[in-house]
């Protein structure tokens, strides 16, 4: 009647202590879990933390002895008479005069009488549940909930379900349930409990015996000592350091017996010979149903019967014997089992002959297959021996999970195949091609290639076509436009057996193509006139060859002309229906992220091209092509440097270099070396930047500018590098010279940003010489170019002269009101960039600063704002626009720059402070949805 006493190594649930504790005035509190899941040290943890809040604790541990009714209803009497005699006056005088349904209810009555009549809150605790069975027990306990004042609360731990019914109390919201999964540790909690253990454990092996154990806290405990006994046989006398656990390995642990002999005795001793034999022959499967379960089982000793099969599922699962339910699909429950109960029966699968063990193998594979889980099917067929109808299933299932944009799946599916079955179809030879692209093993793939042009017979069109899909596909990879160019007309003699898939492939790769060919308006004709495209009577949206890549494509041929408002548009769109697709279009929610990132840096908006692009840059570098990496870095790049970090600045150009010198992308080089260039001169390291303009040379060295295809781009590089080394060397006659050049090949190449930036850039050189009118009718053009395509980083990362350049040539034409707005909105945006205590910037926290804030805002964060003065959260803002969460959360933290706030409630406060009664004014008509 009194808690079990704690181990000085018990580590605190903190997660789980806290909930009970905030639930300390519900009626009732379950526990249900295995045996060793901690339920008696939680509930001992809860005795003490109720305490401090003044509640008198009744605890009761109940054992296979008190399952009479008359010792139950004496012990539970004592146990609360233990907390106050009068309590239970009643109950014990009425108690022993019969044990009929009456007289026992009477005696209840009489307890809960006692209980009322108290002012103190009343907890009474019942660990070991389970070990009373008896019905008029129950029916008591029933009694206890139904007629419990609300001063008493029941807490009861129990092995298997608890015999009352919580209905009522849980349509009131009090009652509080936890079972083995609140009950399981987490990943920090494991690891705590084993240093609590052994002293010291490494977080890789703590977390190799959290997901072995799945956290339960016995299985953990019987690994500790495990290992701590291979420990101690390990120490010799002279060991330096005895106290450090061994090194762990999957045998190691797997090796442990105690865990063994304990599910011999607590869960296999209670089971029948035939029911035993089910679960072995199932925990040859990951996961399993009853229908699976039936069909292992047929030429088994058990009779192959669904329903009974499903009692005995049903049963270990609700007796809480390491076997839990894992959710609904194909109109079937589907359970696995605890992964150390599972890994002893396998050794027990392992005991039997082979024979028995392929003939289980061989029943999964059919089933599997038949029920559409290639991936399940495929291991147990290799498993079973069945090797070439293994190869025949990968073979036939590879396109749907294609389409899914499952090709992780059907590489491991790939993998179990014996090396001789993919050799001998040159149908598994292409996918090996494809996912060597997938994996990034560029010059494995590279190497293959010929082979397959030799194994594939000219008359397989359909077989020449998928792989020159591949071909061009590695050529983009490899940013080689030449080699694309020699493999077009392939991609333009389309197969008649060519799939959506390989269609909308070939249009996507033949649009990139064209735009760094120059071409851009044929680059969006082909993505534009291309038919919908459908798979299994659905429209193909994910996938590389998916409607949503395409809109990347059409929105990078934008970027790569500088026309970012039309980018803009295509990207959000992109970005928000991505999010809902999940998978299946990740490759074109990286290509839109990248191109989200640069859009978002243009417009000035950096903390928000940050945000984006840094959770991202990880996943972009494994799965995207050179373009979107090459975009994302310089950005990361650029905003580091206007936040002032110079050290990571350059550290994002490193990693640009790395990238490129690692998969031998000499634009990504050119692109790198060119921007370290201008950052080292900005920051006098002359020697740096000869350096790297010495490589850029290099790289340049008899690459024509006018050619078509990426290597121009290699070419125009080394030349802004020849141009920012001019004009540092205070040599502004060959960098005029050099800079008109440049910008006829912009012109030239259709790259209109470029121009723009390298025209306005002329423009400050001619001034620096002293030809003001040049100058200005320079810095007009490069104006009215930039305000077109709505630029805004381009024009002021030319330097730090162009601003009084802008301001000074924008009111030339009195006439004409656009350029002095659009010279008004750059130098806004120099303002709202300045570092704190620059030259012209303004303290946070003054009202002008603040207000010329708010005329920052573009349209988009406008209507932001104005849905937050009614209150209204994220996902709703974000459902009245159209718009992703996310995409709302980036304007927020864009908005809070510009306003310099930290908080919704602080950016409510300012604009009500400038705009008073906004809620009603103008400014503030619209109805917020």
């Amino acid at each position: 009647m009194r808690p079990p006493r704690r181990s000085t190594r018990v580590v605190g649930r903190e997660r789980l202590l806290t909930q009970m504790t905030e639930a300390r005035r519900h009626n009732c509190v379950v526990l249900e879990g295995a045996a060793g899941s901690g339920k008696s040290t939680l509930l001992g943890a809860w005795y003490q933390a109720l305490l401090p809040f003044g509640f008198d604790v009744a605890w009761l541990t109940l054992s296979p002895e008190d399952n009479d009714l008359a010792r139950w209803l004496d012990d539970l009497i004592t146990s609360l008479g233990q907390v106050d005699p009068e309590i239970v006056r009643e109950a014990a005088l009425l108690a022993g005069r019969g044990e009929d349904e009456e007289a026992t209810e009477r005696t209840l009555i009489a307890l809960v009488s006692g209980i009322r009549r108290r002012t103190q809150q009343l907890v009474l605790i019942l660990d070991d549940l389970h070990c009373v069975t008896a019905p008029g027990i129950h029916e008591t306990l029933q009694w206890l909930l139904d007629y419990a004042p609300a001063n008493f609360h029941l807490a009861m731990a129990s092995r298997a379900a608890i015999p009352v019914s919580l209905g009522r109390l849980r349509d009131r919201g009090l009652a509080l349930e936890l079972g083995m999964r609140e009950l399981r540790f987490g990943a920090a909690e494991s690891e705590a409990f084993l240093k609590a253990q052994l002293g010291e454990v490494s977080r890789r092996d703590a977390r190799r015996m959290h997901e072995l154990t799945d956290g339960w806290v016995a299985g953990l405990q019987l690994l500790a000592v495990h290992l701590e006994r291979s420990r101690g046989a390990k120490c010799t006398p002279g060991a330096q350091n005895p106290d450090s656990p061994p090194q762990l390995t999957r045998s190691h642990l797997l090796d442990a017996r105690g865990y063994a002999e304990y599910f011999e005795r607590e869960v296999l001793a209670q089971l029948a010979d035939v029911e035993v034999d089910v679960l072995i022959g199932l925990a040859s499967c990951t996961t399993f149903c009853a229908s699976l379960s039936v069909a292992l089982s047929a030429n088994g000793a058990l009779p192959a019967q669904h329903d009974r099969v499903l009692a005995l599922l049903a049963r270990l699962e609700g007796d809480h014997l390491f076997v839990e339910s894992i959710g609904e699909a194909g109109g079937a429950t589907w359970y696995r089992f605890n992964p150390l109960f599972r890994e002893t029966l396998l050794q027990r699968f392992r005991q039997w002959d082979d024979a028995r063990q392929r003939e289980v193998h061989r029943a999964a594979w059919v089933w599997f297959r038949e029920h559409g889980r290639p991936d399940d099917a495929v291991r147990h067929a290799v498993l079973a021996g069945e090797m070439t109808a293994a190869a025949d299933l990968v073979l036939q299932v590879a396109p749907q999970l294609r389409v899914k944009g499952e090709l992780r799946k059907l590489l491991g599916l790939m993998r179990l195949l014996p090396a001789e079955e993919v050799e001998a179809r040159v149908g598994l030879r292409l996918w090996e091609a494809q996912l060597q692209l997938f994996t990034r093993e560029f010059d494995a793939c590279a190497a293959g290639i010929p082979h397959l042009l030799s194994a594939i017979p000219a008359e397989d069109r359909a077989a020449r076509f998928r792989l020159a899909i591949t071909r061009s596909t590695l050529a983009v990879q490899h940013d080689d436009t030449e080699a694309m160019s020699a493999i077009v007309p392939e991609l333009l003699t389309v197969s008649d057996a060519a799939d959506s898939i390989g269609i909308g492939g070939r249009n996507n790769l033949l649009a990139w193509h064209a735009m760094h060919e120059g071409e851009f308006e044929r680059s969006r004709e082909i993505l534009a006139s291309a038919p919908t495209l459908f798979v299994d009577g659905m429209p193909l949206v994910g996938t590389p060859a998916g409607a949503l890549f395409s809109r990347c494509m059409m929105g990078m041929s934008y970027a790569i002309e500088g026309r970012f408002l039309q980018v803009e548009r295509i990207c959000r769109d992109v970005l928000a229906e991505a999010d809902r697709r999940g998978n299946e279009a990740v490759e074109a929610a990286c290509i839109a992220s990248a191109l989200m990132g640069e859009v978002l840096y243009e417009f000035n908006e950096l903390d928000a091209a940050k945000q984006l692009l840094e959770e991202r840059i990880d996943v972009l570098e494994r799965t995207s092509i050179p373009d979107s990496v090459l975009r994302v870095l310089k950005v990361l790049s650029a905003v580091q440097w206007m936040a002032g970090h110079q050290l990571d600045a350059f550290a994002w150009l490193e990693r640009l270099e790395e990238y490129g010198a690692k998969y031998r992308l000499d634009r990504l080089l050119a692109h790198s070396l060119a921007d370290q260039l201008q950052r080292h001169l900005q920051c006098g390291q002359h020697r740096q930047a000869e350096a790297a303009l010495v490589r850029l040379e290099t790289l340049g060295a008899g690459i024509d500018p006018s050619c078509r295809g990426t290597r121009a781009q290699i070419a125009v590089q080394a030349s802004r590098g020849r141009i920012l080394w001019s004009i540092a060397e205070g040599n502004d006659e060959r960098a005029s010279a050099e800079i008109d050049k440049l910008g006829d090949v912009c012109d030239a190449h259709g790259w209109q940003r470029d121009a723009a930036h390298f025209q306005l850039l002329g423009a400050v050189v001619d001034q620096r010489r002293g030809q003001a009118e040049k100058a200005r009718q320079a810095a007009v053009g490069a104006l009215r170019r930039g305000h077109r395509l709505g630029l805004t980083r381009s024009m002021l990362d030319v330097g730090p002269e162009v601003l009084d350049l802008i301001v000074n040539a924008a009111p030339a034409d009195p006439s004409d009101a656009v350029l002095p707005f659009y010279a008004s909105r750059l130098q806004s945006a120099h303002l709202a960039t300045q570092a704190p205590g620059s030259e012209g910037a303004q303290r946070p926290g003054e009202p002008r600063q603040q207000a010329n804030a708010l005329d920052l805002l573009s349209e988009r964060e406008t209507e932001i704002v104005r849905l937050l003065m009614h209150a209204i959260p994220n996902k709703r803002i974000a459902r009245a626009l159209s718009i992703s969460p996310e995409t709302v959360k980036w304007h927020l933290k864009n908005i809070y720059g510009k306003l310099r706030v930290s908080s919704r409630d602080e950016a409510v406060a300012l604009i009500r402070n400038l705009h008073p009664g906004s809620g009603e004014t103008p400014w503030f008509t619209d109805d917020p949805l």
